[in-house]
Formats: C-alpha cells, structure tokens, sequence
C-alpha cells in the first residue's frame, strides 16, 4: 500500500481506534510520527508509545487513554497542514484549541513541538494538528 502522507494515516489510524475503543494502535515509524507520539503523550492524549522494529520501516505502538468511565481523551483529532496546501504559521498566529484545553502540533526547524513549548520559544512552523 502506497500512500504520501504518514501524519495523515497515523492520526486517521488514532481516530479509527479510539472510535472502536481499541486499547492500541499501530502506525508507521518515522521521526515526526515518533515526534507526534511523543507531543500526544506529554499533553496526556495517550498513556505511551513504543517504537517496533520489524526489519523494514518499523512500527510505533501507540498505547490510548480513556477516562475512568471508559470515554475517550481524545474528542477530535484533525490534520490542518495537507501535502497539496502546506499550512505555515508565525508564532502569533499559532492557534491555541479549546481557548488553551487542546494543543497544536507544530513542525519546526528543532523538531515537533507542541503549540506551548512554541510561544515558550518564540519559533514557529508548520501547523500539523489539532488535537482537543
């Protein structure tokens, strides 16, 4: 299966399983999949991710995190910047879900970071998700 775009598949994958209730998921291995993981469990999206090797590109397992009730933390998972129209943004116009409850996933030249640590650092980038 040939596809373009890996954050795309990776939070498409995340967003299937949590609406199956599954209690993990696994999606390809790359650097800012890996970086993507590492935001979502920072934040407390997932409880963790292990990285899978299998010879080839490799896997990321990504591990959910449901409230005592059994509901979903993760509500809505969107990918904003797509290959055909990138989404660039300065600092300031980084946006900030939920009025500060969500984060934004930033792609920028030291790596993914999240929307907090990018106005801590005054850098900004490529607007990759929302996740609220």
């Amino acid at each position: 299966m040939a596809f373009n775009d890996s954050v795309a598949d990776m939070l498409t994958r995340i967003r299937n399983a949590v609406r199956n209730r599954a209690k993990s998921t696994n999606v390809l291995n790359s650097k800012v999949c890996r970086g993507i993981a590492q935001i979502l469990q920072e934040e407390g999206y997932i409880e963790g991710f292990d990285v899978i090797e299998d010879g080839r590109q490799g896997l990321i397992r990504v591990r959910l995190r449901y409230s005592p009730t059994g509901d979903p933390v993760i509500h809505s998972i969107k990918r904003e910047s797509k290959p055909g129209c990138r989404d660039y943004r300065n600092v300031e116009d980084i946006p900030s879900p939920l009025q500060g409850l969500g984060v934004s996933i930033v792609s920028t030249s030291q790596g993914v970071k999240s929307d907090r640590k990018c106005r801590e650092e005054r850098i900004g980038g490529e607007l990759l998700a929302t996740v609220y």
